[in-house]
């Protein structure tokens, strides 16, 4: 059910042995290693009697998962971020705490659960089948002591690790602090960003190691400092929020520096074909700074309060190291793609209406230099009339050479 059951007993020892006064040392942490010893050794400091308990009863605590904790990690998971449980429970009660937050699918396809009910499968089968697995401090303790003598380059260091985190579900129990170090590790040596949470003081070594250290605001000091971010209400959920909230940031600034980049290419098109064609400048300086500080500053802003897509916690953790803010994608997609549209669109609607005052698209080539009279201030243009309606024309005070920026002449 995954609650923890302590067991009680009762040892009768001799006074004049363990005294009061003085008084006697007990060894709580190596009894493991004289469990054995019947009678009592003066040359083992600290030795008590490990037998002859007389049991007195059993407390069965329960400590529930927080709400909507399973949903939040089942949201993780559908983002493609995989939860790595770590805790100090013995392994029955971390599988069944797992089991209910969703972190282990199916406790039928754990490691453990398919050795212990199919008997006759071996270890390697069981690994090639299992989805889950639960693996005790002590077994990460011994792989990492056979291992220890092996150079930090070597290959096979670490690699027991990382085949127990490259599973998809995976709960480690009964860890030490420096364990915890060494999944960490081993998840950053697989090319995982790693974020770690915690509370304790045995938890800030892990939390300073990690990519993105993350501590609950009530928990000590000292993983408060070593955390990049704190959560005040202490709640899981609270990181799924944060991790959809910055993929939404990220979106939004990617629009709105796409739209930013896309006015480059409409921009500088008519200054080429000004260049290097003579056609009349359609688009000043002037008129560049009024579409970027006039019409192109509040819908850039605007896409800062984008609502988040449909698949935005459905899709696979971007690549951190390729998937920048600004790629070669969005770059070809801004000029390439929606830079050429508008150009082309600026340009047709330019050459249109110069057409529908009479000068044909091909007419404005090498135009820009061209000499031509200037006409008068009251004239008008009438494509009926002599001249177009300029009265100017054949005069040579008011011949000039057109020098075209869309308002004046020389």
């Amino acid at each position: 059910m995954g609650e923890r059951v302590l067991a009680f007993a009762r040892c009768q020892l001799d006074p004049t042995v363990y005294t009061k006064s003085p008084k006697y040392m007990f060894d709580v942490k190596k009894w493991k290693t004289w469990r054995e010893v019947r009678e009592f050794d003066s040359s083992i400091p600290g030795w008590f009697p490990m037998y002859d308990f007389t049991l007195i009863g059993l407390v069965s605590l329960n400590d529930p998962p927080r709400p909507k904790v399973d949903i939040s990690v089942s949201k993780c998971q559908t983002a493609g971020i995989k939860v790595i449980m770590v805790t100090g429970d013995q392994p029955p009660t971390a599988a069944a705490i797992a089991a209910k937050v969703n972190i282990i699918n199916d406790p039928k396809l754990e490691f453990n659960y398919i050795l212990k009910h199919h008997p006759e499968l071996e270890r390697n089968e069981a690994w090639e089948m299992c989805q889950a697995v639960v693996i005790h401090g002590d077994e990460l303790a011994r792989v990492h002591s056979a291992e220890d003598a092996l150079d930090d380059n070597e290959i096979e260091k670490g690699r027991q690790i990382m085949d127990w985190i490259s599973k998809p579900q995976v709960v480690f129990a009964r860890t030490t602090p420096s364990q915890k170090l060494l999944i960490v590790d081993a998840c950053q040596r697989l090319g995982h960003v790693v974020a770690v949470t915690g509370d304790g003081v045995n938890d800030s070594p892990a939390i300073k190691k990690a990519d993105i250290g993350v501590a609950m605001g009530s928990g000590s000091d000292v993983a408060q400092n070593a955390a990049d971010m704190l959560l005040l209400d202490d709640n899981f959920s609270s990181i799924v929020n944060g991790v959809e909230e910055g993929r939404l940031i990220f979106d939004n600034l990617k629009k709105s520096i796409a739209y930013t980049l896309s006015s480059n290419i409409p921009e500088i098109a008519p200054f080429l074909f000004f260049i290097t064609l003579q056609v009349p400048l359609p688009l000043t300086t002037v008129l560049i700074l009024c579409i970027d500080l006039g019409t192109d500053m509040v819908p850039a802003i605007s896409f800062a309060y984008e609502n988040p897509e449909l698949d935005i916690m459905e899709r696979y953790p971007r690549n951190s190291k390729r998937d920048h803010l600004v790629n070669m994608k969005l770059i070809s997609f801004a000029y390439l793609q929606i830079g050429m549209v508008q150009a082309s669109a600026g340009f047709f609607t330019y050459f249109y209406i110069l057409n529908d005052y009479g000068m044909r698209p091909q007419a404005t080539f090498f135009m820009a230099l061209e000499y031509g009279y200037v006409p008068a201030e009251t004239d008008v243009y009438n494509p009926h009339y002599e001249n177009h309606g300029n009265s100017n024309k054949g005069l040579s005070d008011f011949r000039a050479q057109f020098d075209w920026n869309g308002s004046t002449h020389n």
